[in-house]
């Protein structure tokens, strides 16, 4: 093919054809299934913004989802769920892997699925196209980049003094009542263009996470393969590391998650999105009014993915020092029985003289205490009660309580904050299984997770058992923070 057939104005035909053969963002537009795929994939991660999720709890939604749609047809998607997401997984549309601490696969979608569910969304029609918002955006971009670059003092000076001046006229204005309201259609404007600027952002958060999982994997690959000193590996490493935090990429993820860590920066955004989703001139979306803490889930996802890479570091020099003891304890044992062999007739001029062949060393401490062994008392006459049928329902209606999950839902609210009121913290994770789960989050014990009871005053916790009746709990005040 001619260098001009082949590229034309950019487009480089070979690249086109090679992405439409390999890629999966491609495959899955192409899918006889994609409305299944988009639909069910889309709705269960996305619009929620639910992260990684069990296998069990994605194979019951989806069978859920099969059942509904054979209600409707009964030839449709005959498949079992487990086959669906297998070939989800091959195909590059849902990744699966095996968190630290965690029993079974978790399912997340990936970020080629996220673009195709973006591009088919955005397909709809709209009544109004943001034009008027995005331009006031666009120039405003181009304003902090002329003068945050500039160097000329005078220059930025002159700036402020400009934008001091607009300031003053419209303080002014607002005095004298002359200030200019926006109108229904410019609210309108301005929503729609937050709207579709906060959702991509959280499906930007899933391809940054991919790209530093990418480089997590890589630096395993590297633990696992390498056969050099060990100094050359962790400078590699560490070099690896350095290089997410000094990119692009890493240093406007880094300035966003500090952003979101502000507290005061969170409670003004929150005041904000109420003011907004208040208004009448908007049909307020109702998956906007949190958004803040879905970008703080997202972040801390992201952020996890970072640390890591720090782990793999860790657990690498845990794994040289254990290999460097065991070199040690085969030399002393090569050394014993060395002796061992010339005890009976020690080698002469050795180059080596002692007064005395060792020096005895017994602390006293370091003797136990003498502990007397527990009575152990065998009750083996006991007689056989003629009624077993007793009332089990208690026993049975016992419900498993998962401190993971419960460390996890914490970890998602502290993502943006250093701490937290117990009380608050049931606000947004309410209380569903009873004084067994409220007992399971003030027990936690967990390495990054702190759970202070203040000496002095209580505080009342309303909380739902598994019958769906309300009850109070009483309990000093208590404070979650993130160590």
């Amino acid at each position: 093919m001619s260098p001009l057939a082949g590229n034309l104005a950019g487009v480089n035909l070979d690249e086109i054809a090679e992405q439409q053969r390999n890629n999966a963002t491609w495959r899955l537009l192409r899918s006889q299934n994609a409305p299944l795929v988009l639909a069910f994939l889309g709705g269960y991660f996305i619009e929620t913004n639910r992260g990684a999720t069990p296998d069990e709890n994605l194979i019951n939604a989806l069978d859920s989802f099969l059942y509904a749609l054979r209600e409707e047809d009964g030839d449709a998607y005959a498949r079992s769920p487990q086959e669906y997401i297998a070939e989800w997984t091959d195909r590059r549309w849902l990744r699966t892997f095996y968190p630290d601490g965690r029993s079974g696969a978790y399912y997340d979608v990936t970020s080629e699925f996220e673009r195709a569910y973006t591009w088919v969304t955005n397909l709809e029609s709209r009544e109004l196209i943001s034009t008027e918002s995005r331009l006031h955006t666009l120039i405003e971009l181009l304003r902090q980049i002329v003068y945050g670059t500039e160097t000329d003092p005078e220059t930025r000076i002159a700036e402020l003094e400009r934008r001091r001046t607009e300031i003053d006229e419209e303080i002014t204005a607002v005095r004298e009542n002359r200030a200019q309201l926006l109108d229904g259609s410019a609210v309108r404007d301005r929503y729609q263009q937050f709207a579709s600027t906060a959702r991509e952002l959280l499906s930007d958060f899933r391809q940054v996470e991919e790209n530093f999982r990418d480089l997590d994997r890589s630096a395993r690959e590297k633990i696992t393969a390498w056969q050099g000193a060990k100094g050359e590996l962790l400078d590699d490493l560490v070099a690896s590391r350095t290089d997410i935090s000094s990119s692009d990429q890493g240093r406007s993820f880094e300035a966003f998650y500090n952003f979101l860590l502000s507290q005061s920066q969170q409670d003004d955004l929150a005041r904000l999105l109420a003011q907004v989703q208040a208004l009448e001139e908007v049909e307020a979306d109702p998956r906007l009014g949190s958004i803040h803490r879905q970008w703080a889930q997202a972040a801390e996802r992201t952020q996890k993915t970072v640390r890591n890479l720090s782990e793999q570091l860790r657990r690498f020099l845990d794994d040289q020092a254990w290999a460097e003891n065991r070199r040690i304890v085969e030399l002393i044992r090569s050394i014993e029985q060395s002796a061992l062999q010339v005890r009976d007739e020690p080698p002469k001029n050795m180059g080596l003289e002692t007064n005395l062949p060792g020096i005895p060393i017994a602390l006293p401490f370091e003797r136990p205490l003498y502990t007397k062994p527990p009575t152990v008392r065998i009750m083996s006459d006991l007689e056989k009660p003629d009624d077993l049928t007793g009332d089990y329902s208690d026993l049975l209606a016992q419900q498993f309580i998962n401190s993971a999950e419960l460390a996890d839902n914490i970890r998602a609210v502290l993502a943006a904050k250093a701490s937290i009121d117990f009380a608050e913290l049931i606000d947004f994770l309410p209380i569903e299984h009873g004084v067994a789960e409220l007992v399971g989050y003030l027990t936690l014990n967990e390495d990054d997770i702190d759970i202070e009871f203040a000496e002095e005053g209580a505080v009342t916790i309303e909380y739902r058992t598994t019958d769906g009746s309300r009850k109070q709990a009483t309990l000093p005040r208590v404070t979650v923070r993130r160590k």
